[in-house]
């Protein structure tokens, strides 16, 4: 069935086009022309002389270390908790705990991660209070910030284990039990063996997330140095250097391309099946007991970490002055110039979500809904394809490199351009799955009638995409809410956001005020999510005149 083409596609297409050439392709254009830079011409010295460096080998060694283990221990743990929810009878309302509160860490900054485990595990730490003695020898460093990594890249693993785990047909098990295979065997068979290829694009995005991440090494590797830190001090050190800088940024994107490669290889062990029953599992009291104390162990303890955030601000001088206290709190709420902070935190988030959701929805409707040319929606994806193998802190320095100087500069306009950049492919899929699944014969059927194509997408295609543009909104607020990769590099004093305000309080050591922005962050999140679960239950009930919205609406994104 052939797709209208009106004026106003190929309008949009070019509005698209444009914007990932001046935000996306020159930027990288000008880094890689920035790497080559040597004296007055171009050659690859910059690049021998980055690979050639022992310590730079050091950092490479050290950030492929911390990322794989981190993303091996966050895959198994993630692996018990969606194990635990659909594979035990356990209560439903236990399970639906599990869900929430294995996603909340998503809704905080890496950087307070840090921060956290710090107060918690540290000499003074809640904790080492409590026990009495530090459970680990030296929190700084890889220790530190292998438990940061494997908090931070927990959701992730759950969010894909938990969806695949849907997917999984129980009745197997009843066959294999039938069969009379052992425990171990029916283990493999049913449950192990179909979630291979999840496992691997889990560790894979576990590993990506940790390798590229700036947050957790800037507030707690100590002299532990990962790549992050180095391309931070390259560009914004005591002797700083672009072209050293852009070199490696550069080397940020192998593991990035590769992991694209692999996960597109693992792709064909994923097992399909006809139809999926959802049957009751047999009765097994012992593995229930067993997987529900681990289950609350493992939440106890990601749980745990976040607790000083909420303890910290009201006490009066931690660990010396222990009474309560509104000092702090009343403050920072009285600060003008957090506030002023926390206002440029809102505004970015919002127009992020708002014209993020407009340009990746309409981008998406170009490829599924429209009769634009091949080329063109080769380019759009082509474009989307790209964002996602570039880091944050890459986005961030290629903009740093291009735009300082100039009127857009330090403004809020760039930091949300970095965020829409930055983030496109997710919302980008989320849209394109969502349109390609609706009726091609809508919009025939339409302009028959003699509506426009606007008219169409009016009256017909937005209304059945609400859902997915409150998804796609939702993803883009909290990403920005969350991020400082990007935005460390090209806020300035005046647009200042809250992550990047936590990381200037770090040099003073106030780390009071840094759990209270953290906790504004925390708390504007879930009032976000709270806000866009009523919108989608209104929709239902005006479509279905019954509820709809349900605990998966809490489905938060991941940043750096």
């Amino acid at each position: 069935m052939k797709l209208s083409n009106p004026p106003q596609v190929k309008a949009i297409w070019l509005f698209v086009t444009i914007l990932f050439i001046a935000f996306l392709f020159v930027p990288l254009g000008k880094m890689l022309a920035l790497s080559l830079n040597v004296g007055d011409g171009m050659g690859l010295d910059n690049y021998k002389s980055i690979a050639s460096s022992d310590s730079f080998k050091q950092v490479m060694l050290n950030s492929f270390f911390v990322a794989t283990v981190s993303a091996l221990s966050a895959t198994l743990l993630a692996f018990i908790l969606a194990y635990t929810v659909h594979w035990t009878n356990l209560p439903k309302g236990f399970k639906k705990v599990i869900k929430v509160a294995a996603l909340l860490p998503m809704l905080l900054p890496t950087v307070t991660y840090g921060f956290a485990i710090i107060y918690t595990f540290g000499k003074q730490g809640l904790l080492t209070q409590i026990l009495g003695f530090q459970l680990f020898e030296n929190i700084y460093g890889f220790q530190g910030m292998w438990l940061g990594y494997t908090i931070y890249t927990l959701p992730i693993a759950f969010l894909l284990l938990n969806n695949t785990f849907q997917y999984l047909d129980k009745k197997f098990v009843i066959v294999s039990e039938l069969m009379g295979d052992s425990s171990l065997r029916q283990f493999d068979m049913t449950v192990i063996r179909p979630l291979i290829g999840t496992f691997a694009a889990a560790m894979i995005q576990c590993f990506f997330l940790a390798f590229t991440d700036f947050g957790i090494p800037a507030s707690i590797g100590g002299q532990y140095k990962v790549i992050a830190i180095e391309l931070y001090t390259q560009i914004l050190g005591a002797s700083p250097s672009f072209e050293k800088g852009a070199v490696v940024a550069l080397f940020m994107l192998i593991p990035s391309i590769l992991s694209i490669a692999i996960l597109w290889y693992v792709a064909r062990f994923n097992i399909r099946y006809d139809s999926v029953e959802n049957i009751d599992l047999p009765s097994s009291k012992i593995k229930d007991r067993v997987l529900a104390v681990l289950s609350s162990v493992i939440l106890f303890c990601l749980l745990m970490v976040f607790a000083v955030i909420f303890i910290i601000p009201w006490i009066k001088t931690w660990p010396y002055q222990m009474q309560f206290s509104t000092e702090t709190v009343s403050k920072v709420l009285e600060s003008a110039n957090l506030m002023r902070v926390y206002k440029n935190s809102l505004i970015v988030a919002v127009l992020t979500a708002v014209f993020g959701t407009l340009i990746t929805y309409f981008s998406a409707l170009l490829c599924e809904r429209s009769g634009l040319f091949r080329i063109g929606k080769f380019s759009i994806q082509s474009s989307a394809l790209v964002t996602n193998t570039v880091p944050g802190m890459v986005v961030g320095i290629a903009y740093l490199m291009i735009f300082s100087g100039s009127a857009i500069a330090n403004t809020i306009f760039i930091i949300v351009i970095s965020n829409i950049i930055h983030y496109f492919a997710t919302p980008y899929l989320m849209s394109k799955n969502a349109l390609a699944k609706m009726n091609l014969g809508w919009e025939t059927t339409a302009s028959l009638l003699g509506d426009s194509w606007f008219t169409t997408l009016r009256r017909i295609v937005i209304p059945n995409s609400f859902f997915t543009l409150i998804e796609v909104a939702s993803f883009y607020f909290i990403s920005a809410m969350v991020t400082i990769s990007a935005v460390i590099f090209i806020s300035g004093a005046k647009t200042m956001v809250l992550t990047t305000k936590i990381v200037e309080l770090q040099h003073f050591a106030r780390f009071d005020e840094i759990f209270i922005l953290s906790l504004m962050i925390l708390l504007t999140n879930i009032c976000a999510l709270i806000l866009f679960a009523i919108m989608r239950h209104i929709h239902s009930r005006r479509l279905y005149r019954t509820p709809k919205a349900t605990d998966e609406t809490l489905i938060a994104p991941t940043t750096t």
